[in-house]
């Protein structure tokens, strides 16, 4: 068997180069469904559908246990898929979100969260950090923009719709900045210097690689059944230039896509 890893788009190819580096002697197979991005402006219903799918995708081509690397996918559908879907069809597999383990990793009294509006709406990170510290203030912002442009490879228009994103932040003076999508550590360098070095970048691709290996370590009945073979595939539910130049700068070299239909 093997470990999936899902995103809306590209965004999920940082968190897997991460990943990679980790916890090299794993076979995994990555997938970006890039037919139904952006995942920001979708229902909750067609979210957990397009989640759904690509999940049952991952477990048919032999993965054991799938990363939800998509916060949009982790705030409104991981629940279901581990509480309904699960039990129901793949009692013995296994799906991860990405949300919590950013949450343990976030520290401060004011804390910005900056994630798409399917995400702000369902108040995720607000509900989970109060419950980790009722004390702290929780400012969330929206940002629609930033994965479409992401996803064009476009990073010049990115930047500048980042600072407007990032303004009202500033003016409450936050100690530390979640990043709540997995598109954005793109935007890291970005972001530093816009915040300044006193505000802590909490970015997903520094945080799930260890939060991985821990669990596998004291799951050792899943990570057993998984295949070490050094062994990387890489699917799309659509073929576009974008990912191509992005996957191509991020690993240094073309990338075999498959074509996934979903």
């Amino acid at each position: 068997m093997k470990i999936g890893i899902f995103d809306s788009g590209l965004g999920g190819l940082i968190i897997a180069k991460s990943i990679f580096k980790k916890l090299p002697k794993y076979d995994y197979i990555y997938l970006g469904d890039t037919k139904n991005l952006p995942y920001g402006s979708k229902t909750q219903r067609q979210i957990f559908e397009y989640t759904k799918n690509a999940v049952d995708y991952l477990f048919k081509q032999n993965c054991g246990l799938v990363i939800v690397a998509c916060n949009t996918s982790s705030a409104l559908a991981l629940r279901k898929i581990q509480q309904e879907y699960l039990p129901k069809h793949y009692p013995n597999r296994r799906v991860l979100g990405v949300v919590i383990p950013t949450l343990e990793t976030a520290k401060g009294k004011s804390i910005g969260v900056l994630a798409t509006t399917a995400t702000v709406k369902s108040h995720i990170y607000k509900k989970e950090l109060l419950k980790i510290d009722s004390r702290a203030k929780i400012y969330e912002v929206p940002a629609p923009k930033l994965v479409e442009y992401i996803e064009q490879n476009a990073l010049p228009k990115a930047e500048n719709a980042l600072k407007l994103y990032l303004k009202p932040l500033q003016q409450k003076g936050i100690e530390a900045l979640v990043f709540g999508c997995t598109h954005y550590p793109f935007l890291k360098r970005a972001a530093k210097n816009i915040l300044g070095q006193k505000v802590k970048i909490v970015s997903q691709d520094e945080i799930i690689p260890g939060k991985l290996s821990g669990y596998l370590n004291r799951h050792p009945e899943i990570s057993s059944r998984i295949s070490k073979n050094h062994q990387r595939q890489f699917s799309v539910t659509k073929v576009n230039a974008g990912f191509k130049k992005v996957a191509k700068r991020l690993f240094g070299k073309e990338i075999k896509l498959n074509l996934a239909k979903i």
